[in-house]
């Protein structure tokens, strides 16, 4: 182990690293230092001075176990101005220290890649070399690939301010690590790259971190589509080291089918947010294909750098040459425009006129010469019909360099582009719809003049929706309470047409409870005219996978009832064969924790995938489960690979759909080295899961028995807290900073889908709230309860056999094991104490259950301390805490100050803002 020496690193304490983490270490203390002379310079060497002060007290209240009262009172008679200028400070801090570990991830590969102790754990060489040897031949795995389907979806739920402006500078600081990786750079490029840096930060400060209004959900299109255009980048990179790994198990290169794609939620998720309809849906295409297309067309440009051929140096197929031909006589302008001096390039002609039809497609015009008649490149340029006719173009030059020797002229970088083209289409990432059932119901109602639609008789809605399936003509066309929805329909039917089908994922049905919520929205379709044929044909399908979403515990319960329901509908069956038999289920892992707690929703979230399983195959139908998970551990975080593997045996079967949100999106695929890795992790993941799931294990009908009193105890001590106490709510408005984070710029949807309290407020906010007041409870509470009857009642070998033998029950046990690492009750105290009188109400009864979830788990693992075998989780926390405890302790202050004004006060509602993004950058996995 390497230690720091407090006179050489300003981080002051003495902190082990690994030898394998010098480096880190190194980069830590050099970025340290910057930040340190950035804020010297921009503010004042007195702020410098301050930081540094707090800064030792932090660490010596952690360090030495003192009582956080002498930090807080440092830090009481500090005034807004200074306090946003001390967040700020910290923020840079430990900013510099998440992409230290960032860059230091990326160096842990290369070492791995260079050393000779094998491939990288969770990567595609090590788990196909782990399946090879588990006995799955080359023809097992060829089997499973035409099925393998891997899908992020991107969702515009943010828990951080990240701006674009500022996401470039950050790019500049990684680059630069990343340059002098293995310290392989000159003292003269060492210095420049310094100054870049020096540079990064100190503009860094210079911008706020947030802009002046809300985003809108243009901004939130245009800030998915940054992370897109870095999967863009790094895709066919994953096939190249998919195809390695392949042919280094077995011997032998496959070609691969397309197994990753894409989606967002971004314009399309309409559920509690007036701001999504269809002209967004319209906007986040038109977005997407303008990006996507842009793209290409630089592809285009570059491929054309390459493919420089000349006839009388190369041989060129016929159809190369007929094509070209025919595009020039078909698009004169843009022929006219393309350079004498090339003409006997035909690969680079071509690719010219064909950069001219993408423009056009961008444009959308469909008619040769469609235009101004000016003569001009865009004017005279035909749009593709599809993607399909683009594709066709590349393999006319494919093949022409495949018979012509040109496997290494060109061929590579040709390959890469058709790469992406069948994985992003003209449309970049599907794009998923979602609304509230009760939006549905309150259309239908409206259509029919019927005041109590969802009120009446189950079998009555059931029959009146089959009607209007089947015929849906008497409606009401002037019903304004349901135009909105029937205009995202008629959208989606106008928008298939233009961008094509792959373009919508699935419709997706917030709080499904029955049969008659899917029905309704192939009855809206149906009266909107978004069928298969067009709006006259009586009998065409409805264009659309439709997803019901179950998100409380007992809508979890409730799931397979409702879903043998569905395949028992002979008019919703009719339309699932029309989908190939195929139904994708939402399983909510947000609204179920915020219900009953983590430990009731994980258990309900996987006897529900049993149960449904067991259903879909007696109904003769592949299901497709999508798991909206969360940044949090409350809200379904983690790490994804785990998480697959802990599901049951059968439930991945080849897919894998899963949400991706919040500050999540940012620390994935923010870094192109680090997106490759987690495509990486999660294909790795599925494959594993899916050719070698975990063989059937005889205890686990005991350890379901035990699971389901576990379960059954968290959710009645959780809900007797959250729920049931008639105090809470207002404690909670009192503890939390949640006031503060329900006026944030930093998402376009309300934090409420309903006026109320808790039972109306979003997972998100009330997630963020409670790791803010670095309490993590939505976490933990009612866990330890359970784990101690769990204990009483079984012993505690049963509970530990179940740790270490049960990956469902050992993942639990791990995500809740950090969240109390992160966790810090002393601090919680001091937002507890702004609740008054409550206060020692409920703040004991919190911090009995933290002990007992504290102790319950150290035993049951037999460990002597939080995260006693995660030595990198720990390192990363008391990195950070110095930095992430002195603006907990200002947010108190400033919280408290702000409310005894009323709330009225903007300048320390600016301040109050500053700390929530400084806590959340700093404790990550907040909401």
């Amino acid at each position: 182990m390497t230690t720091i020496d407090a006179d050489t690193t300003p981080l002051r304490e003495q902190l082990d690293f690994a030898d394998t983490d010098a480096l880190l270490r190194d980069d830590v203390r050099r970025l340290g230092a910057m930040v340190g002379d950035m804020l010297a310079e921009q503010v004042s060497p007195a702020l410098l001075q301050q930081v540094e002060a707090v800064r030792r007290a932090a660490i010596a209240r952690r360090e030495n176990a003192e009582p956080v009262d002498a930090l807080a009172a440092e830090l009481a008679t500090v005034t807004p101005e200074n306090a946003d200028a001390l967040v700020r400070a910290f923020s840079a801090w430990f900013g510099a220290i998440n992409l230290a570990e960032r860059v230091h991830r990326i160096r842990r590969r290369r070492d791995h890649q260079r050393s000779d102790e094998g491939p990288q754990p969770g990567g595609l060489e090590a788990v196909l070399a782990a399946l090879h040897a588990d006995g799955v031949s080359l023809d097992e795995l060829q089997a499973l690939l035409p099925r393998l389907w891997v899908e992020p979806v991107f969702t515009a739920h943010p828990t951080e301010a990240v701006r674009r402006a500022l996401l470039a500078k950050e790019r500049v600081i990684v680059e630069r690590l990343v340059a002098d990786i293995d310290r392989t750079r000159t003292p003269d490029e060492r210095l420049s790259d310094e100054s870049r840096i020096r540079q990064a930060l100190a503009t860094t400060w210079q911008t706020s971190e947030a802009p002046p209004l809300k985003p809108t959900v243009t901004d939130e299109v245009d800030h998915i589509g940054h992370y897109l255009g870095v999967l863009f980048r790094v895709l066919p990179a994953f096939y190249e080291v998919f195809a390695d790994a392949v042919e280094q198990a077995w011997g032998e290169r496959i070609a691969l089918p397309d197994v990753l794609r894409f989606g967002t939620w971004v314009g399309g998720d309409m559920d509690g947010n007036p701001n999504v309809g269809a002209a967004t849906i319209e906007a986040a295409l038109a977005a997407q294909r303008a990006q996507v297309l842009g793209q290409y067309r630089d592809e285009l440009r570059a491929l054309g750098q390459v493919l420089t051929q000349t006839r009388d140096r190369a041989g060129i197929d016929a159809d190369v040459e007929a094509r070209l031909a025919h595009y020039r006589d078909a698009m004169p302008g843009v022929a006219a425009r393309l350079r004498a001096r090339q003409a006997d390039m035909p690969y680079r002609q071509l690719l010219e006129l064909m950069s001219a039809r993408l423009e056009a497609t961008a444009a959308d015009r469909r008619r040769p010469g469609a235009g101004d008649g000016s003569g001009s490149a865009t004017a005279t340029a035909e749009a593709y019909a599809g993607v399909e006719d683009f594709l066709a173009d590349l393999d006319l030059i494919d093949a022409s360099l495949a018979a012509h020797r040109g496997e290494h002229a060109g061929r590579f970088a040709l390959r890469r582009l058709r790469r992406r083209v069948t994985s992003f289409g003209f449309h970049l990432a599907a794009l998923d719809l979602r609304q509230d059932s009760a939006a549905h119901d309150a259309a239908l109602g409206a259509l029919q003049g019927v005041d109590d639609w969802a009120a009446q008789p189950l079998a009555q809605r059931l029959d009146v929706l089959h009607a209007l399936i089947a015929d849906p003509a008497p409606m009401d066309p002037d019903a304004r309470a349901a135009a909105s929805v029937l205009d995202v329909f008629r959208k989606v039917a106008s928008a298939r047409l233009r961008y094509g089908a792959a373009a919508f994922g699935p419709y997706i049905v917030s709080m499904s409870r029955s049969a008659a919520d899917a029905l309704a929205v192939l009855a809206l379709a149906r009266i909107a005219g978004c069928v298969e044929g067009g709006a006259d044909d009586a009998t065409g399908e409805v264009p659309l996978d439709v997803a019901p979403l179950f998100e409380t515990v007992d809508d979890l319960d409730a799931a397979a009832g409702v879903m043998r329901a569905l395949f028992d509908d002979p008019v919703y069956r009719r339309h699932v064969a029309a989908r190939g038999d195929r139904q994708i289920v939402m399983l909510g892992y947000s609204d179920s924790a915020k219900d009953s707690g983590l430990m009731a929703s994980r258990w309900a979230l996987q006897r529900a995938q049993v149960d449904l399983m067991r259903l879909a195959r007696e109904a003769g139908v592949r299901l497709v489960f999508f798991h909206g998970r969360g940044g949090s551990v409350s809200r379904g975080g983690g790490k994804t690979g785990r998480a697959i593997i802990a599901a049951p045996r059968g439930s991945v079967d080849g897919r894998m759909r899963v949400t991706e949100q919040g500050e999540v999106i940012h620390r994935k695929y923010g870094i192109r080295a680090l997106a490759l890795r987690n495509l990486e992790q999660m294909t790795g993941a599925v494959l594993r899961a899916s050719l070698r799931p975990r063989p059937a294990e005889p205890r686990v009908r005991a350890w379901r028995a035990i699971a389901d009193g576990l379960a059954a105890e968290s959710r009645a001590c959780y809900r007797a807290l959250v729920h049931d106490d008639p105090g809470f709510d207002a404690y909670f408005r009192a503890a939390t900073p949640v006031d503060v984070i329900e006026r944030l710029q930093i998402g376009s949807r309300p934090s409420r889908r309903r006026d109320g309290g808790i039972a109306n407020l979003r997972a998100i906010p009330w997630v963020f709230s409670w790791s803010q007041n670095r309490s993590g409870l939505t976490g933990w509470y009612g866990v330890g309860h359970a784990l101690e009857r769990g204990i009483q009642a079984h012993g505690l070998d049963a509970m530990a056999e179940m740790a270490r033998d049960w990956p469902f029950f050992a993942a639990m046990l791990d995500d809740v094991e950090m969240l109390l690492a992160k966790s810090d009750l002393a601090i919680f105290e001091r937002y507890s104490q702004l609740a008054g009188d409550a206060h020692a109400a409920f703040f004991p009864r919190i911090a009995a259950e933290f002990a007992r979830t504290r102790d319950a788990i150290l035993a049951i693992k037999g460990e002597d301390g939080l995260l006693a075998n995660d030595y990198r989780l720990r390192l990363s926390i008391r990195l950070r805490n110095p930095y992430v405890d002195p603006i907990s302790l200002l947010q108190v202050e400033l919280l408290r100050r702000w409310r005894e004004g009323g709330r009225e006060d903007e300048g320390l509602l600016r301040a109050l803002f500053a700390t929530v993004n400084g806590i959340a950058a700093g404790i990550q996995n907040t909401g």
